[in-house]
């Protein structure tokens, strides 16, 4: 947890749909909070008294430049486990805060379906259903895989702790080299030598200054012809020139629920490139998503109102004079 600076003094804040509010009931007496969707006006306070604003989950970072609107904005909280855009888009003032750990489980489950899918042609079955189509193949399996998981947060040690069951050789890359509970973490200097010896490339890390192409083309070449390239981080994470190069080459694989631009747009060769899985950017949208963010909700308007640390904060921003 981290102390949010004079937290005491934030009284109004805004949700960005109707049904949260109505399931966040009863509030904090302390606090006032009312609707805005960052498009329409806010409803039940005017932009003059908003403190912190909840951006909605779906389609926000359009709408960051409607927080420039708010003069006493002093709270930013995401839906989501990334922040990508949010701390360029308002004051080192403002305080930055996250829905991590809302999204985790549903995103490891979607990163080991993509792995089981592609590895065992499941959606070049559901393919040939349709067409009556019995094609039997031997396919590669999860089981003795090497895989190379880059991310160690939440979501991270969700995906590892699945894979665990599936007798794979994990190595894990984080920013620096550690140890932790869970044994040792590399490096992130280390990611082309680790790429070399990985059949699965895992990516599940924020997407920052710092990790924006993180996977680019040097990482992408040292990986083994045959390697499968899976991304539920954020798409800018990996270089998709450089991606759909080696994919149209043969060489490489991959599995991807984010990338760049997103979406893809029609004619992109990804999207009928021989050995590549498409979702729609669902990871953490599934049936977990609405209860886990309620329950992360009330916890942080109670300690708001009560002027207590609140968890997942990225940035802490400064009191205003």
């Amino acid at each position: 947890m981290v102390t949010l600076p004079d937290a005491s003094l934030i009284r109004h804040v805004t949700l960005p749909e109707q049904w949260l509010l109505d399931a966040l009931q009863p509030l904090p007496p302390a606090l006032r909070v009312g609707l805005w969707d960052l498009q329409s006006e806010p409803q039940g306070l005017a932009l003059g008294d908003i403190e912190a604003v909840v951006l909605p989950y779906i389609g926000a970072v359009k709408r960051l430049p409607a927080l420039q609107r708010v003069p006493r904005l002093r709270l930013v909280h995401t839906l989501t486990t990334g922040y990508d855009g949010v701390l360029a888009a308002v004051g080192d003032d403002v305080t930055v805060v996250t829905a991590s750990g809302v999204h985790a489980a549903s995103t490891a489950e979607l990163a080991i379906g993509l792995m089981l899918a592609s590895l065992r042609g499941i959606d070049l079955a559901a393919r040939d259903q349709p067409e009556g189509r019995w094609n039997h193949v031997t396919r590669t399996s999860l089981a003795d895989r090497k895989v190379l998981l880059v991310g160690v947060g939440g979501i991270g040690r969700e995906i590892a702790r699945r894979l665990a069951p599936f007798e794979v050789t994990l190595a894990r890359v984080g920013t620096h080299a550690r140890d932790d509970a869970d044994g040792h973490v590399h490096g992130v200097t280390e990611l082309v030598a680790l790429a070399r010896d990985a059949e699965i490339l895992v990516v599940i890390t924020p997407l920052t200054e710092s990790t924006r192409g993180l996977v680019d083309a040097r990482v992408l070449a040292a990986l083994p012809d045959g390697a499968l390239v899976v991304n539920v981080a954020r798409g800018p994470v990996v270089d998709t020139a450089a991606l759909t190069a080696e994919v149209l080459k043969g060489r490489l694989r991959a599995a991807l629920d984010v990338m760049e631009p997103e979406p893809l747009p029609p004619g992109h060769p990804l999207w009928t490139a021989p050995g590549v899985l498409i979702t729609p950017h669902l990871g953490g949208d599934t049936s977990a998503f609405a209860p886990r963010a309620i329950r992360l909700l009330r916890a942080q308007l109670a300690r708001l109102a009560a002027g207590q640390p609140l968890d997942n904060v990225v940035r802490p921003g400064f009191t205003r004079a």
